[in-house]
């Protein structure tokens, strides 16, 4: 028995194989163990290990950024010697020790390298078994990706709610042990249900195969992508603020008390972005299919630069509640937090999911991977963006801060409809196929 024919008689999860069960509940909790730790990870820098603003900032970007590079690599690796099974065996293995690290503080950087490296090995290797569990032109396999993204933002929602509290109630280490626990429980759901996920494929070759020459259209296709990842990485030196100064902020400037009693954790506002994927992602993708029944279908450059248009105006807006707080000598209310949050999500959907799937859709063929990887590139050099500008926090007012990000996403925005309209009048005329992609 092959993946392509599963049997008649499979077991069902939501009229999907079983075997995407196992792949979504692994996935949700190692989001949940990848995010609790995030969440917490400014805040520990810079009340426990006593790390100065600028330099955690760094700290965090640089992490954030590896957490981005390692698949690379770590897919390499899978797909030619060890394997998509055992790749994310040792990378949970490897994952789960480094949350653990997390709560001594003298191992705390050889635990950011653990983790980053175990994720190198996992991310690629698990997602990329989703494939393996349908027939070739099944239908239910497009929906099968939305079904697993659920997972990634489950898992992400419930991580803040609970390794956030557990962080700052009753200790650090506690929060990092609860990640741990999470990155546990997902090893342990993979391997409990590893029958149900397709065979291994034979691993390509280590020697490299001959290539043809590339021809003009391929090139013009990398560079075009190219020139998209180089703009990604100006929106995600703004977006990726979120668990950075955004963070910071909801400690330092933001009141949190909703009844005399209580305070909202200042980690809980971090699960409101995978909350908003939630809600917002089925509405946005009903509109769009309206849209398209009526024969407007908005290109897919367009649709990127209006998020991040979006998320420029939502910092232009959080500064000027900032600027307004300061200047008055108090805290802005949280509601201002939780607005910003909805908008930049928003936004977001405009933007990452759409450029993701813009790179699958223009990949020329056999540059799949290539093209995947030049994604995550843009999230590596993005985060290392984040971090160079998350130093200036300190040295900033909050509101002039944050009005800086905002240009920076801003001009994203114009950049990525500049080269929108250029294809829309170029590509037309050299290269047909593209302009009918990219739309």
């Amino acid at each position: 028995m092959t993946a392509a024919q599963p049997p008649a008689r499979e077991r069902r999860f939501l009229g999907h194989p079983f075997g995407l069960s196992v792949l979504f509940l692994t996935e949700m909790w190692e989001m949940f163990s990848f995010f609790g730790m995030r969440a917490l990870l400014v805040y520990y820098m810079t009340m426990r290990l006593d790390f100065g603003q600028e330099y955690a900032s760094l700290v965090y970007g640089t992490y954030a950024a590896f957490v981005y590079f390692t698949p690379v690599f770590g897919g390499m690796v899978a797909d030619r010697w060890l394997g998509k099974r055992r790749s994310v065996l040792i990378g949970a293995s490897t994952m789960a020790l480094g949350h653990f690290m997390m709560a001594s503080p003298a191992l705390f950087y050889p635990a950011l390298a653990t983790i980053a490296l175990g994720n190198g090995l996992f991310l690629p290797s698990l997602a990329s078994q989703i494939e393996g569990l349908y027939r070739e032109g099944d239908p239910r396999r497009k929906s099968a990706y939305s079904i697993y993204y659920v997972g990634v933002n489950l898992g992400a929602f419930l991580a803040p709610l609970v390794c956030g509290f557990l962080g700052e109630a009753y200790g650090w280490h506690w929060g990092f042990t609860a990640a741990g626990v999470g990155m546990l429980a997902s090893l342990l759901i993979y391997v409990a249900g590893s029958r149900h996920l397709p065979p291994e494929a034979a691993r390509i070759a280590a020697l490299p195969t001959p290539r043809k020459p590339l021809d003009r259209a391929v090139l013009s296709r990398l560079a075009f992508l190219g020139g998209i990842a180089a703009i990604v990485v100006l929106f995600r030196g703004a977006y990726e603020q979120v668990g950075n100064t955004i963070a910071l902020w909801a400690e330092m400037g933001v009141d949190r008390q909703v009844t005399a009693g209580w305070s909202i954790p200042m980690a809980w506002f971090q699960a409101l972005d995978p909350l908003m994927v939630f809600i917002a992602t089925p509405l946005l993708v009903a509109r769009w299919a309206r849209l398209a029944k009526r024969g407007i279908d908005t290109p897919s450059l367009h649709r990127m630069a209006f998020g991040a248009a979006v998320v420029g105006l939502s910092y232009v807006l959080l500064a000027a509640v900032a600027a307004w707080s300061e200047a008055r000598g108090i805290r802005a209310n949280w509601l201002w937090l939780a607005g910003w949050f909805v908008l930049m999500t928003l936004g977001e959907l405009y933007i990452l999911p759409v450029g993701l799937g813009l790179f699958g859709h223009l990949a020329p063929e056999g540059f799949g991977a290539t093209c995947i990887a030049l994604w995550f590139f843009a999230g590596f050099f993005g985060n290392l963006l984040a971090g160079a500008l998350g130093m200036l926090w300190s040295r900033l007012p909050h509101g002039g801060f944050f009005l800086l990000i905002g240009v920076v996403a801003g001009a994203s925005a114009v950049l990525l409809l500049a080269l929108g309209l250029r294809v829309g009048r170029t590509e037309k005329r050299d290269n047909p196929g593209l302009t009918a992609t990219i739309s």
